[in-house]
């Protein structure tokens, strides 16, 4: 008979794991508390339309291979739109745009670099010598970012508008809490090693239907029995083993092995205190921090601008996204805050107070646009924090309970807490799995060459 897996976790680390092991000959359950699937890339109904709004705009880049493999095998890359093209604003709306020239990498974006009006010559020379000394950097430690970037010359309007506006929206945390190997990462993986790395895929559709239909059908094509809104409560153990998970429902699912493929302090919820004290494992698991990142969703009377984003420089959001017009007469705008801790304290209609007023600064023809309406949605733990050293925390996706692994963008995957972390851990934790059953099989994707 074929061995079978529960996974616990409909989001994208259970997907990937699921997609993997599904044609891989075993017996797969995909267990999802919510209604539908994909996690924290979620869609919520727009009360006033019924129209599908995501939570929070997500973007994929050229370098996340993984994710890439994950939705041309389900067969959604085709609602994946390239923006080759970044845009980049200041306060005085004065615009620079980022593309890449056909040169090789790193002297692909040279020339687009040269032109970022909101560096000056100084600036740029400053920047270009630190990222000339992160490339060369070598070695395991994580020491504190800040730290390195002003032991290397780079002032603190440098930080703010080249290093910081970078890492904020990618790590969803400020320069001052991060450490130097995924600041690293995400220049050179994404900047610096290929000239596709840096550039930007945006769905075409809400997250609700990207992990839609299509997804559905090709699981269940592969007979992936679907349990949507089926909350997990417990682990039951005995010995080192589990023998089922209860349910809120107190049902009890049985299965061979299981993936937990939840946020970290849930798989510390399922868990008894016991197991989580005996192993350190678990008890690391306690260490992790969490950022917010706060999105607010406003809908005009007319549209704000050509561009299908802005990336912001020095301004309360990182970015605008333009939407177009979603019904008639509706023009839908979505501004994302990463590392929103600033918000904290505020009510909503304060945060849109905020944001409302500085889109009508940026875009000209929302001066006098009426707002229809606006909701400000925040994730409080949208993702963990790469502070420095933060790996010693992070596990690996085969557990030390016998039968359990773990999948997440938390886990040790080499990649900071993103949409291509999170399939990297699905697919680890399906390496993993099938090692234990004497089948080993490289299922991670290879970086850009």
């Amino acid at each position: 008979m074929q061995p079978s897996v529960l996974i616990i976790g409909g989001g994208l680390a259970g997907l990937a794991a699921a997609q993997a092991l599904a044609p891989r000959g075993l017996r797969v359950t995909l267990l999802e508390a919510r209604t539908r699937l994909g996690g924290r890339a979620s869609s919520f109904n727009d009360a006033a339309t019924g129209q599908l709004v995501d939570t929070c705009q997500h973007v994929s880049m050229g370098c996340c291979t993984n994710l890439t493999h994950f939705c041309k095998t389900i067969g959604i890359d085709h609602l994946m739109q390239p923006q080759p093209c970044m845009y980049f604003m200041t306060p005085d709306r004065r615009v620079s745009r980022f593309r890449a020239d056909r040169w090789p990498a790193p002297l692909h974006l040279l020339r687009s670099f040269a032109g970022a009006h909101y560096l000056t010559l100084g600036e740029k020379m400053r920047a270009a010598w630190g990222l000339i000394q992160l490339k060369r950097h070598t070695g395991d430690e994580d020491p504190p970012f800040q730290a390195w970037l002003d032991r290397h010359g780079q002032t603190q309007r440098v930080i703010d508008r080249f290093w910081g506006l970078v890492l904020v929206s990618a790590l969803n945390e400020t320069p001052d809490r991060i450490g130097l190997r995924y600041a690293r990462k995400v220049f050179v993986d994404g900047f610096m090693t290929h000239p596709r790395g840096f550039e930007i895929e945006i769905p075409s559709v809400p997250l609700g239907r990207l992990y839609g239909d299509e997804l559905i059908h090709w699981l269940n094509d592969r007979q992936v029995e679907l349990k949507l809104a089926q909350g997990a409560k417990t682990f039951l153990l005995q010995g080192n083993s589990i023998t089922g998970i209860q349910l809120r429902n107190e049902q009890v699912l049985t299965a061979d092995f299981y993936l937990s493929a939840t946020p970290f302090d849930r798989l510390l919820d399922f868990l008894p205190d016991d197991a989580v004290d005996r192993h350190s494992y678990f008890g690391n698991l306690k260490n992790l921090e969490t950022s917010p990142i706060t999105s607010v969703h406003c809908w005009f009377d007319r549209g704000a601008s050509d561009l299908p984003h802005v990336v912001l420089v020095d301004c309360l959001g990182q970015w605008v996204f333009h939407r177009g017009e979603t019904l008639p007469g509706e023009w839908y705008v979505q501004v994302v805050v990463s590392a929103a801790r600033q918000f904290r304290g505020l009510g909503r209609e304060e945060v849109e107070r905020q944001v409302v007023a500085e889109l009508r600064r940026l875009f000209p023809r929302l001066a006098d646009a009426k707002l229809l309406r606006a909701r400000v949605v925040t994730e409080h733990a949208a993702t963990f924090s790469a502070v420095p050293g933060v790996d010693r925390w992070r596990p690996r996706q085969e557990s030390p309970i016998d039968n359990l692994f773990v999948a997440g963008d938390w886990t040790n995957t080499g990649w900071p807490a993103t949409m291509e972390g999170a399939v990297r851990s699905g697919y680890l934790a399906a390496e993993a799995l099938l090692a234990r059953l004497g089948r080993p099989e490289k299922l991670v994707q290879a970086d850009l060459a």
